[in-house]
C-alpha cells in the first residue's frame, strides 16, 4: 500500500515538471520570436524590413508609376514613405490585399477594384467607386488612433458623425500635405467652411490669411470634449491659450467676459474692431440699457432729433445727444472691461 501511495506521489510530481517545462518552453519561444537575430544589427534589421516592405509594394508599383494621372510614388516623400522605419506600412496597409484586383482572374479589360479605395467621391481619373466612409477611416485608425491623444474623441465627433473622410482633408500620396502646414490649412477647411472664409476676409480678423494663426490652433478636427471642436473644453480656455492676460481672476470680475468671449466677439471675423459683434456704444447696450439717465443709444438721439429710451421713442424735440454717444465713449472711461484688480475698480475704469 506505501509502495503504491509513494508511486502515485512519484507520477504526480513527474507530470508537474513535464508541465512547467512545456510552459517555459512556450514562452522563451514566444519571447524570443520578438527578439532580434543573433549577429544582426539593429541598422541590418531596417534594411530588411525595408526590402520586404518594398517587395510587396512592388507588386502595386508594377502598374501604378510615374505615368498615374494622380501622383503614387511620392508617398516615397513623405512620413508614409520612410522605409528605414520599422512602423512604416505598405500599400496593402492601407488598401488592403487587394488580391481580385491584382490577379484579375475574369480577365476583364477594368479590373475588379482594391479592397479599399480612399476618397470622399468618385474621382475623373478612376471609375471605382469609393469604399464606405467607416471602412476608409478603419484603415486610418489602425496606426493613428492613439497620437497623442489627438484622435481619442473621433468616434462620434462632428466629421465622423457626418461621413467625413480623413482623404477629405489629408493627402497621404502628396510630397507635402496641405493641412498639415500654416500657409495652406486654411484653404483645406475654407473648401467646406465657406461661411468662416467670407468672415476671414473681414477688416478685423484673426492673422490666418497672413500665416500666423490657423484652424487647428483652436480646433481639434478629430474631435473634442468642448463645442465646436475646440481644443480646450469650453470657448474661454480656449482663447485663453494666447490671450492669456485676460483669465484673471479679478478682483472686479466681468460678468460676460466670465460666461463666454463669444458674448462680445465673433472669433473669425468682424467688422467691427477688435473682433467685436457689434460696435460700441451699441454692443455695451445691449446689457446695460438703464445706465447714464436710461437714455438708449440711437440714431434718433441725435442734434434736432427725438429722444428713445427704454420704453420706446419719447415725445422731446430738440433733445442733445448724449455723449456716451460720441467716439465710442464707452471704452474712454471703462477701459479694463475685462476685469480689474484695482481697490476702486468696480466700474472697470482703473
Amino acid at each position: 500500500m506505501k509502495f503504491i501511495k509513494k508511486m502515485l506521489t512519484m507520477l504526480v510530481f513527474a507530470s508537474a515538471m513535464v508541465s512547467a517545462v512545456t510552459v517555459f518552453a512556450t514562452e522563451e519561444t514566444s519571447q524570443s520570436s520578438n527578439l532580434p537575430e543573433i549577429g544582426v544589427s539593429p541598422q541590418q534589421q531596417r534594411q530588411i524590413s525595408a526590402k520586404a516592405s518594398l517587395n510587396r509594394d512592388a507588386v502595386c508599383t508594377k502598374c501604378h508609376d510615374e505615368n498615374e494621372v494622380k501622383p503614387v510614388l511620392s508617398i516615397y516623400q513623405t512620413k508614409h514613405g520612410v522605409k528605414g522605419d520599422l512602423r512604416t506600412p505598405s500599400c496593402q496597409s492601407c488598401h488592403g490585399d487587394s488580391d481580385a484586383h491584382i490577379k484579375n482572374a475574369d480577365g476583364k479589360a477594368t479590373r475588379p477594384a482594391p479592397d479599399v479605395l480612399f476618397g470622399a467621391k468618385s474621382s475623373s481619373y478612376s471609375s471605382f467607386a469609393r469604399s464606405p466612409v467607416d471602412k476608409q477611416s478603419a484603415a486610418c485608425m489602425t496606426c493613428h488612433s492613439t497620437a497623442l491623444g489627438k484622435r481619442n474623441h473621433w468616434k462620434g465627433s462632428q466629421h465622423e458623425s457626418r461621413n467625413v473622410p480623413c482623404a477629405s482633408c489629408h493627402e497621404v500620396h502628396a510630397k507635402q500635405d496641405k493641412v498639415l502646414s500654416k500657409q495652406t490649412q486654411p484653404e483645406v477647411c475654407f473648401a467646406c467652411h465657406k461661411e468662416q472664409r467670407a468672415q476671414e476676409h473681414r477688416i478685423s480678423h484673426h492673422p490666418i490669411g497672413e500665416g500666423k494663426v490657423v484652424c487647428s490652433d483652436c480646433h481639434n478636427p478629430h474631435g473634442s470634449t468642448g463645442p465646436k471642436l475646440l481644443i480646450k473644453n469650453n470657448v474661454n480656455e480656449t482663447c485663453y491659450t494666447c490671450h492669456a492676460e485676460k483669465r484673471g481672476p479679478f478682483l472686479w470680475e466681468h460678468g460676460p467676459v466670465v460666461d463666454d468671449c463669444s458674448n462680445c466677439h465673433t472669433p473669425h471675423g468682424s467688422v467691427n474692431t477688435p473682433l467685436l459683434k457689434a460696435r460700441v456704444p451699441f454692443l455695451c447696450q445691449e446689457c446695460h440699457s438703464g445706465d447714464h439717465g436710461a437714455q438708449v443709444n440711437s440714431g434718433a438721439n441725435l442734434q434736432e432729433g427725438g429722444v428713445t429710451n427704454v420704453n420706446g421713442q419719447a415725445p422731446l424735440a430738440n433733445a442733445a445727444a448724449r455723449a456716451q454717444l460720441a467716439a465710442r465713449a464707452c471704452l474712454n472711461c471703462h477701459v479694463l472691461v475685462h476685469g480689474s484688480n484695482h481697490p476702486a475698480g468696480a466700474k472697470f475704469q482703473r
